[in-house]
């Protein structure tokens, strides 16, 4: 007789064996109608798992995360079964669930149109209301492969043939179609009722450049209709945003074959650039920290040392002189740990916090690169700093502190935490590690963060926090770390004399809040959709003509502004006001300030948002006063 524990703690005994379906009917009638999977002892089974001993059980539904890999999951199935409905030539191969979706891969001489996309989801929309039972089997891997090979599907049969020997094979079926899965999977098609197929693209056969092309189909599922929908709106939305069409039509950047991978700031680009570099400057100096520069180039010994040269030389770009290698350094920290090394260091010195704007290159495969997203060439504001044990729950507080003020001025004000711990690869005393653990435990608690654990995640040196930003349409951008380490400064020959006279090895934090600066500026352009706040927009103010006859005036006040600090630009063409309007509203110019006979008679402007207030008119001055507030409101001069 199993007893079943539920989440709650309550328990219920059952005269018999039971399966998850039966626990979840026992509860109710709602929630049996809702159950997608169960969880048994941690373990995610199919509704259909059978109980026959005491464990402790959850029913996962689509409200859990869980639910809904299941469901996408489960439609990737109902694609593969779509397809070779449709079009039984095509071969299956494999189909996982990946962020906010799945795809399937097919080996399809012809290849899928946009149309056959079409009559694919129709067909799936079929079987989803055919509420086809789907249902677990288990084989031999020897009969598996035949099955497979009987069915003229060679690539499930050689998927199946890597699989080690005397292991079950899991198989699920839902009408004719059978696949090979570990599951678990929606007890019937019915369950599927809101996806989308997305697009076509190439794939190789086991990621190998070297094996054939096949076809892979990318889907999203959701829930409920609804879901879709909002999911539908944000991929528009993103669209629309993109920071590389913005990013050209603002004419902050490009990018082009002669230096793939890497940025050609144009001017208005390269102010947002500075803007951000002297903003995080200023809070360096004000948290303590010692701005420093170190050099591009460095000896292969060093990286060696440092470990990186073992792990990362297949992505570091190198160059010989004088019969010696160099690396072009992919990462600051080995350089940081030079200048620390230099004189001898006491407790009385740490924590010393080192941070640099430093220029790094990464040798990043030409088809991961994506506009200022992923380069090859990038500076991150990266920053070391040298403690003791002791000091690294109040240096990662402080840590936290800055970032936190640091988003929230660049508008950021949803966050996600996530403590990332020991791998099973590590170095360092289990105890080392119990502390570091708990000092960034101790971090996020005392500031009352939620906070996610990934187990095993940690870095083989220390563990870490990541902090991913929500943007205004949803998505998570996981920008800040900070990484406990525990083996380069001993690599490196870092110390100090402790108070007891010894010589230990200081602990070193990695830690950054933008990542790359690159990246941040695309996050952001793709935040304001190139609408910039004030404090950061490239120009921030044009001075409008209305005829020739304001062109003094209108310079006068630009260049006054100009010596306040502002970024302002005149456009004094022979051009109707609607038209300069028009154009610098399409710039995402924050003020547009028009000047016709009266305001140069007065003195004064008529002034206008991008988003067409009037604002009506103002004095120079009372506008150099409203924008200098606007800006310290927005956290650059408080």
């Amino acid at each position: 007789m199993p007893v079943v524990t539920l989440p709650d703690g309550s328990r219920r005994e059952f005269p018999r064996s039971v399966s998850v379906a039966d626990v979840a009917a026992s509860i109710g009638p709602g929630l049996a109608k809702a159950a997608l999977a169960g969880r048994v002892d941690g373990r995610l089974v199919d509704t259909s798992f059978i109980i026959d001993h005491d464990v402790a059980v959850s029913i996962v539904t689509e409200r859990d995360a869980e639910g809904l890999d299941v469901i996408r999951h489960s439609t990737a199935h109902l694609l593969a079964q779509a397809v070779k409905a449709l079009y039984p030539d095509a071969q299956v191969t494999i189909g996982p669930v990946i962020e906010d979706g799945f795809y399937y891969d097919f080996a399809f001489k012809r290849g899928f149109s946009e149309e056959d996309l079409r009559a694919i989801e129709g067909r799936m929309l079929d079987l989803a209301k055919q509420d086809l039972p789907v249902r677990r089997e288990a084989m031999t891997r020897e009969q598996a492969v035949q099955l497979f090979r009987d069915m003229g599907e060679r690539y499930k049969a050689e998927i199946i043939e890597s699989i080690p020997k005397g292991e079950e094979i899991s198989l699920y079926r839902q009408g004719e179609f059978i696949d090979l899965c570990r599951g678990p999977h929606v007890p019937s098609t019915g369950k599927l009722k809101a996806f989308k197929l997305m697009k076509v693209a190439g794939a190789y056969w086991r990621g190998d450049s070297h094996n054939e092309m096949l076809q892979r189909i990318y889907g999203t599922a959701w829930p409920d209709k609804k879901a879709l929908d909002a999911y539908v709106h944000r991929l528009e939305e993103a669209e629309k945003r993109d920071h590389r069409k913005i990013g050209k039509a603002l004419d902050l950047f490009h990018m082009q074959e002669e230096a793939p991978g890497m940025v050609f700031w144009h001017e208005r680009g390269w102010r947002i650039y500075q803007t951000i570099q002297h903003y995080m400057s200023l809070l360096w100096r004000d948290h303590g920290y010692r701005e420093v520069h170190t050099p591009l180039l460095v000896d292969r010994s060093l990286w060696e040392k440092s470990g990186h040269w073992e792990k990362f030389h297949d992505d570091m770009f190198t160059t010989e002189s004088e019969k010696r290698t160099f690396a072009v350094k992919p990462m600051n920290c080995p350089c940081h740990i030079l200048i620390y090394n230099q004189g001898l260091k006491s407790y009385r010195d740490l924590p010393m916090r080192l941070a640099e704007f430093g220029s790094c290159h990464r040798n990043e495969q030409s088809g991961a690169l994506h506009g200022l997203m992923r380069v090859r060439g990038f500076t991150q504001d990266d920053a070391h700093i040298f403690c003791t044990e002791d000091q690294i729950q109040p240096e990662v507080s402080a840590f936290i502190d800055l970032l936190h003020r640091v988003y929230e001025d660049f508008g950021f004000h949803q966050l996600q935490y996530r403590l990332s711990t020991r791998p099973v690869n590590r170095i360092g005393s289990e105890e080392a590690w119990d502390r570091a653990e708990h000092a960034l435990e101790q971090a996020l608690n005392s500031k009352n963060l939620p906070w996610d654990l990934q187990p095993g995640e940690g870095a083989f040196y220390g563990p870490k926090i990541e902090f991913s930003l929500r943007d205004s349409i949803g998505r998570l951008w996981q920008c800040g770390t900070v990484q406990v380490d525990f083996s380069m400064p001993g690599r490196l020959g870092a110390s100090y004399i402790a108070a007891d006279g010894s010589k230990q090895i200081p602990v070193m934090l990695h830690r950054a809040v933008f990542g790359s600066i690159e990246r941040f500026i695309g996050i952001l352009i793709e935040e304001y959709a190139g609408a910039f706040p004030p404090w950061l927009a490239p120009l921030q103010a044009a001075v409008l003509t209305i005829t020739d006859k304001q062109g003094d005036y209108a310079r006068s006040i630009a260049e006054n502004l100009a010596k306040e600090g502002f970024r302002v630009e005149t456009d004094l063409r022979n051009e109707k006001i609607g038209f300069k309007i028009r154009e610098h509203t399409l710039q995402r110019v924050p003020y547009l300030l028009v000047i016709g006979e009266k305001e140069a008679q007065n003195g004064t402007l008529a002034v206008r948002t991008r988003t067409g207030e009037d604002l009506g008119s103002m004095t120079p001055q009372a506008f150099s006063e409203r924008l200098t507030q606007e800006i310290a409101r927005h956290g650059f001069f408080s």
